[in-house]
């Protein structure tokens, strides 16, 4: 194989369709948009969603379930299996988990610690919230909770 003999897969590349170029072309005069009507208007068409002054479907279906996000209480959350990585006695904060990046972003309520993964290590976890999963893995390896 050598670089002059490469070319596109076939069927990768269609050829650019002329439109209005002659009766004899197959896409002349009208250039495939039929005549007259809305859709044959230079800038013509309808928004996407639009059914012709029908009420849309997207506002026939009904609004489900319940938005609390005015009042939700957000956390950075981090699952016991990640916190494997870190030494034996860390302690770990969420300042330390944000500048390790394991949390992406700072939390208004801080951090909780959730019970996915296994810990093999005993750690010092300051969290404002830990899941009752969580405290036992931590515990039975001999870790500390301080809930903040």
């Amino acid at each position: 194989m050598q670089i002059e003999n490469l070319k596109p897969a076939v069927g990768a590349t269609t050829k650019k369709v002329r439109v209005g170029r002659g009766i004899g072309s197959g896409i002349g005069k009208t250039s495939g948009k039929g005549h007259k009507g809305q859709n044959a208007r230079s800038g013509g068409g309808v928004r996407p969603g639009f059914e012709g002054g029908n009420i849309p479907l997207i506002r026939k279906l009904p609004i489900r379930g319940f938005n609390n996000k005015n009042f939700k209480k957000g956390y950075a959350c981090v699952n016991v299996g990640e916190l494997e990585c870190f030494e034996p006695n860390t302690v770990i904060t969420e300042e330390l988990l944000y500048e390790t990046r394991f949390v992406g972003k700072r939390a208004p309520y801080g951090l909780k610690v959730l019970g996915d993964g296994t810990l093999t290590k005993p750690l010092i976890i300051k969290a404002n919230k830990v899941t009752k999963q969580a405290r036992e893995k931590i515990e039975k390896v001999g870790g500390k909770i301080e809930e903040l």
